[in-house]
This record gives C-alpha cells, sequence and structure tokens, in this order.
C-alpha cells in the first residue's frame, strides 16, 4: 500500500441550494451552486519513524490535536469535529485498507451552522485528503468504483450518510439522513453558473449562467441550523417521511421503487399516490411540497432566469419560500422574515432560505454594485426585529464558484 510520503493539501467549497429544499434524496430537483469559501485539509508526512500510529488532527478554530485511529472511539461529544474525522478514517479504511500515521490540519473560512455545509465540505475534503496521500485514488479498487466525477459526489455522500456504494461497503455515517446534493454542488459546480441536477442517480439536467452584474448575498441568520439532538430529529423526520409515502406506494402496488420520483414516474399525476396517503396531514404536506419544489418551481425558476427574466425568477423563488414555511415546516421566524426584508423592503431581485432550515441562512440575489450596502442594511433591518440572534448574525458576498480541487 502507497504510504504519506509528501505535503496533500485539498480545498472543497460550502455550497449554496438556490432552490430544492429537502428534494434530492427523494430523487427530485435542485439548483445550486458552490461558493468561493469552504474547508481546506493539510495532510503531512509523520516523523520518522512516527510515535504514534493513526491520524493526529488539528484544527485552526481550536487549541489542542486529536489522535484518531480505525475502529477507536474517540470518546467525543456529539457534533464534535474529531466525530467527523472519525467517521472518515474508519470508513476509508473498511473501503481501501490500513490508513498511513499522518497529521491533518483543518482550516475553514466557512459559517458553521449557516446552512452553507460545512458539515459536507469537512467530511469531503477529508476524503479526498486522505484518500490521495494514501494512494486509495489510484488503487484498483477506487478507479473500479469511482469512475468519474458523478461518482465522487455519490460516494462522498455515503460516507457521510453511511450507505455503501457500488462495492464499497457502508458503515456508521454522521447520524443524519441526506442525499447527495451538497457532494455535488462541492464536486461538480462551474464557476459563475448554476447547476440544476436530478438525484438517485446523479445527474446534470442543465446550467444556467449567473449574470455577471449579479451576486449572492448570505446572511446568516444566527439561528444554528445544528444536525444534532432535536434539530437533527427534526431534519431526519421530513428524509424519512418520504420514504413512508414510497413504502405504502409500494406495498399497495407490488413495485420495488428505490425512491419517490420513480413512483411519480409511474403515477404522474400524483393521485394515487395522494389517496395512499390521504390519512396522514403530514405526509400530504410533504408530497404536496416536493411536486411543487421540485417538479414545477424549479423548472421554471432556470427558465426564467436563463431567459434573463428576473421577475419571473423571483417570483418562483417567492413561492419556494412559502411552501417551505407552510408545507414542509422546516422555517423559523427569522428566515421568514429575512427573506421578506430582502424581498419587501429592499427590492432583492429574489431571495430564499436553504439548506436543512430551522435556522440557518438566507441568500438574496442583488445587482453587483449594491451587494455591499444591501448587506449592510439587510442586517440593521434584522438587528431591529431580532436583536438577538443577530448579535451572532453574519453577512457574506459571493458568486457561484468552482468546485473542489486539489491546492
Amino acid at each position: 500500500m502507497s504510504r504519506t510520503d509528501a505535503t496533500v493539501r485539498w480545498f472543497v467549497p460550502g455550497r449554496i441550494e438556490v432552490l430544492g429544499k429537502h428534494t434530492d434524496y427523494a430523487g427530485g430537483r435542485t439548483l445550486v451552486a458552490a461558493v468561493d469559501r469552504g474547508v481546506t485539509i493539510t495532510c503531512t508526512p509523520p516523523e520518522e519513524p512516527p510515535r504514534h500510529a493513526g491520524i493526529i488532527a488539528r484544527s485552526t478554530a481550536l487549541p489542542g490535536d486529536l489522535r484518531i485511529s480505525a475502529g477507536t472511539d474517540p470518546q467525543l461529544p456529539p457534533g464534535h469535529w474529531g466525530r467527523y474525522v472519525q467517521t472518515v478514517v474508519d470508513r476509508l479504511t473498511d473501503n481501501f485498507g490500513p490508513l498511513a500515521p499522518c497529521g491533518i490540519t483543518i482550516s475553514s473560512d466557512l459559517p458553521l451552522a449557516s446552512g452553507m455545509s460545512s458539515s459536507s465540505a469537512l467530511v469531503s475534503s477529508l476524503v479526498l485528503a486522505l484518500a490521495d496521500a494514501n494512494g486509495f485514488t489510484g488503487s484498483r479498487r477506487w478507479t473500479r468504483d469511482v469512475t468519474s466525477r458523478t461518482d465522487l459526489a455519490q460516494y462522498l455522500a455515503c460516507v457521510e450518510n453511511g450507505m455503501s456504494f457500488k462495492d464499497l461497503t457502508g458503515a456508521a455515517g454522521v447520524g443524519t439522513f441526506g442525499g447527495s446534493e451538497d457532494h455535488t454542488a462541492m464536486v461538480l459546480s462551474e464557476t459563475g453558473r448554476l447547476g440544476e441536477f436530478r438525484f438517485c442517480p446523479i445527474r446534470l439536467e442543465r446550467r444556467v449562467d449567473f449574470a455577471e452584474d449579479l451576486c449572492l448575498v448570505v446572511l446568516v441568520s444566527g439561528v444554528a441550523a445544528e444536525k444534532t439532538g432535536a434539530a437533527r430529529d427534526l431534519y431526519n423526520r421530513a428524509s424519512l417521511s418520504t420514504r413512508e409515502i414510497l413504502r405504502r406506494w409500494n406495498t399497495a402496488t407490488g413495485r420495488q421503487d428505490a425512491v419517490l420520483a420513480d413512483a411519480l414516474a409511474a403515477d404522474p399525476g400524483a393521485l394515487r399516490l395522494h389517496r395512499l396517503i390521504a390519512d396522514d396531514g403530514w405526509l400530504t404536506r410533504r408530497l404536496d411540497h416536493f411536486l411543487a419544489e421540485s417538479e414545477q418551481i424549479i423548472p421554471a425558476a432556470i427558465s426564467a432566469l436563463g431567459a434573463g427574466d428576473l421577475a419571473g425568477f423571483g417570483a418562483a423563488v417567492d413561492e419556494s419560500q412559502r411552501i417551505a414555511d407552510c408545507l414542509l415546516g422546516n422555517q423559523v421566524p427569522e428566515t421568514i422574515a429575512l427573506a421578506r426584508i430582502a424581498r419587501q423592503d429592499l427590492s432583492a431581485v429574489a431571495s430564499c432560505s436553504f439548506g436543512a432550515g430551522f435556522g440557518g441562512s438566507v441568500w438574496a440575489c442583488v445587482p453587483r454594485s449594491d451587494a455591499e450596502d444591501f448587506a449592510a442594511q439587510w442586517l440593521g433591518r434584522y438587528a431591529s426585529r431580532f436583536p438577538d440572534p443577530a448579535a451572532r448574525a453574519t453577512t457574506m458576498v459571493t458568486r457561484p464558484g468552482p468546485a473542489a480541487r486539489r491546492l
């Protein structure tokens, strides 16, 4: 097996989910872009000879080192960054063999728990750096199972959610039942463009240029979108409900559809699906949200943007924000107010919350020349209504950026 013998650095960007709330894992559409901030992993050779087996991990944000060894519980609290390192070390060991001793340094300029997928960027950058440093990416098993960047995005998602990928056996993930939207945006994005993807399997449907005179202002609400504890349970409820809809469908029809989108292909108007879940109001709202977001709003939004119809784009985004609240139920008062302030008070082209929900961030599309002034006014008006979370809030100005890359 190849051993770590040189410094390796990888950068994985965060992402903005322009549209596509909780659609990917059910086989639906999303509209996404990478951003120009992210997580960088530096993997350095050990001392000769190494004094310790395993990985010595450190974060530039916090003092102290962690020693991570495959199969050894690090005894860290839920959500600690070291648990993500442990997940990756265990999965790579299971799939490709023992990792060479090395040191890794993690640095990030992504806001935490903001909805820009800092946790997925961390997992993905760890996989890419450690697999590269250990020579796994040139191995027969890797080249057999990871044959494209699309495969890479799917494998990264499976490391995070614990599922198997082709012949690469699954293991414990990080505890969320999500899909591969984040990893797709991080691996397959292009500078200056938005990508419309459909999932299960991942496939690019189309890209659209994001006009040079526009940018995205992100306001991190100060309400943490944590995927731990009660917030994780709410996040998983949205995911597990699509499985329940599918279970009822497969039981009633004798089919073996893998995701909700497959069932819809056999029931285009969703009439039978609606009858099967009519006794459960939450499942009905969950299905209605998926149908609207994936099959109507996203195609309308990208068509409008491609045609230069900014009013049409803004109207489609407004509808996505509305149904996130009344159907999906993953909004909080702060994110609802932020989108409304951006659109109604400050005349943004479009504005919407994004990510898992239950906190996190809101994006606004505005003229590039106005971005900094817009960000200041947006934060000021937010602070006048929600002073406590606004004290933790931050803003950033960005545009669609490039995908993950070796530095």
